[in-house]
């Protein structure tokens, strides 16, 4: 049997075999903005409204190579006009519905996306963000036509499917290529994973609080349930309150998470609903080890742990679901078959079980890059730096036991994890620099028992120490996310020799500021300001 060449392939078996079976959902208790009664497509009604939209994206120019981008959030439209433009050939830039308009400008730029499709309650976003002669289109209006017609072809494996946005160290965000086989890749691992995560085709139905615009959301729930005939429950963002009876009335066998959801469940009351579900397992990297015994002792889901990146996709991936014994704090799981990988310290060295250093990783066989991102779009020196000496340097710091399963220790990149988010903080150090009153500023993570991290921002005043009008002025420019939930004004920043900026030590003195309650919280602040932006 051939391999299935593309998502839209997978999803037109899925429809053939089952036609009637449920393709996309969420219930009532979801409380979706879009769906405040729920909804529901069948593969057969999914199949029609695909073959309709893709005529129309053919009609209007769209083909082989075209690139779209997409600023729906996560409605059944955003599954139902990816697979319209796959069949066609073409490709999709997913945009994240909370950047702020100066972000947005910058991925659509880099992106060179040929239009945009916008839900409603996003169109002043787009309007405020979109370059000068961008097309766009309200979503349920017909197609812009086409900037550069191209002819319709059939979607070869190596073709691009989606351009996705990750946050590095070096500033901005850069986009990666993801082609067919990357996301045919990451599927077939997903609904293969053994023990409690094993899989049923057409029995099973994943829900997922993560946005389309990650790999995680897209290739594992989107297309691992498009390649068995599985559900998608895709919701708008995670809420505690309503969590689990969402999960019990749509049925949902498969619950993804991240390392801040068990966190905030453990501070719920008890409901009814928490054990009365019929999901088999959360997948849910980035636990701590103590909030993981807790949620499985209360709620009686096993977490099933991983690690994975945009670029490495499912070529590079990892899991605990197949282990037995008890694993110690911070396992990621075994490396997938075929995965290669070392170990090395910062001289390049190989390093022995039981010693922490970065990781890297590769696909074992003649291509060493197969399965993983093509590539960063127009930045073939990053890529290259990338993969330097034949092996992708995640920039992750981990060990590994005598067993083969690796342990999560740090990052080596400039870069905060929060509630599941990447966050450069070369790119919030480039906005607060960039505020009048800021005259030198250093950025980094701090440890927080929900979120996993937070930022915490140094800074240099050049005038009046207003954090408060700081934090505001930045919100212009920055995601709610990337906003400083700590600031500290201090007179100088710790610099070397050659006036590098002492990471090291700018992180310990941050979390000592923090211990301490001698930095500027700013939380209620950065909540406040997220709010208003929904009102």
């Amino acid at each position: 049997m051939q391999p299935i060449s593309s998502p839209y392939r997978a999803f037109c078996d899925s429809a053939a075999h089952a036609a009637h079976r449920t393709f996309v959902a969420a219930p009532a208790s979801a409380r979706l903005p879009w769906a405040p009664d729920g909804f529901s497509i069948s593969y057969g009604r999914a199949a029609e409204q695909v073959e309709m939209l893709s005529r129309h994206y053919a009609m209007r120019g769209y083909g082989h190579g075209s690139r779209i981008a997409l600023l729906l959030q996560n409605r059944p439209d955003f599954l139902i006009h990816w697979l319209a433009l796959n069949a066609l050939g073409a490709s999709i830039v997913p945009l994240n519905g909370d950047l702020r308009p100066e972000e947005l400008h910058h991925q659509l730029v880099i992106s060179q996306a040929d239009a945009l499709i916008v839900a409603d309650e996003l169109t002043g976003l787009a309007a405020a963000g979109a370059p000068e002669g961008l097309m766009v289109a309200m979503l349920g209006m017909p197609p812009p036509p086409a900037r550069v017609p191209r002819t319709p072809a059939e979607s070869r494996p190596a073709d691009e499917a989606a351009l996705l946005f990750t946050s590095g160290s070096t500033g901005k965000p850069k986009a990666c290529i993801l082609s067919n086989y990357y996301f045919m890749n990451v599927a077939q691992w997903y609904v293969s994973m053994r023990g409690v995560a094993a899989m049923t085709p057409f029995a099973e139905t994943s829900l997922t609080p993560l946005p389309f615009f990650h790999m995680n959301a897209l290739g594992c729930t989107a297309v691992g349930m498009m390649l068995i005939g599985g559900a998608i429950v895709p919701l708008d963002r995670f809420h505690p309150s309503r969590w689990w009876q969402t999960i019990r009335d749509s049925g949902a066998t498969i619950v993804h998470s991240l390392g801040v959801i068990p966190a905030i469940l453990l501070q719920q009351p008890r409901t009814e609903a928490e054990r009365t579900h019929g999901a088999r397992f959360t997948f849910g990297p980035g636990v701590r080890a103590n909030h993981k015994a807790a949620f499985e002792a209360r709620f009686a889901l096993p977490i099933v742990e991983g690690w994975a990146m945009t670029e490495t996709g499912g070529a590079a991936v990892t899991d605990t679901a197949g282990e037995t014994r008890t694993l110690g704090p911070n396992c990621i799981g075994r490396p997938r078959p075929g995965m290669e990988w070392r170990i090395i310290d910062d001289t390049g060295t190989p390093l022995p079980p039981g010693m922490a250093g970065e990781l890297l990783v590769r696909a074992a066989g003649n291509d060493p890059r197969s399965g993983f991102f093509s590539g960063y779009l127009n930045e073939p020196e990053a890529t290259e730096e990338a993969w330097s000496g034949g092996w992708f340097h995640t920039g992750d710091i981990v060990s590994a036991d005598r067993d083969g399963l690796l342990y999560f220790v740090d990052r080596k990149k400039s870069v905060i994890r929060r509630s599941g988010e990447n966050i450069s903080a070369l790119e919030v150090e480039v906005v607060l620099a960039a505020d009048p009153q800021v005259r030198a500023v250093a950025v980094t993570p701090v440890p927080d028992a929900v979120r996993e991290e937070e930022v915490f921002a140094f800074i240099v005043p050049a005038g009046q120490a207003d954090a408060t009008a700081l934090l505001e002025r930045a919100a212009e420019r920055l995601s709610y996310h990337k906003l400083p939930a700590f600031v500290m004004y201090v007179d100088a920043l710790p610099v070397s020799s050659t006036e590098k900026l002492r990471r090291g030590q700018i992180r310990a003195d941050a979390e000592a500021a923090v211990a301490a309650g001698r930095a500027l919280e700013l939380g209620t602040l950065k909540h406040a300001l997220r709010k208003a932006r929904t009102l």
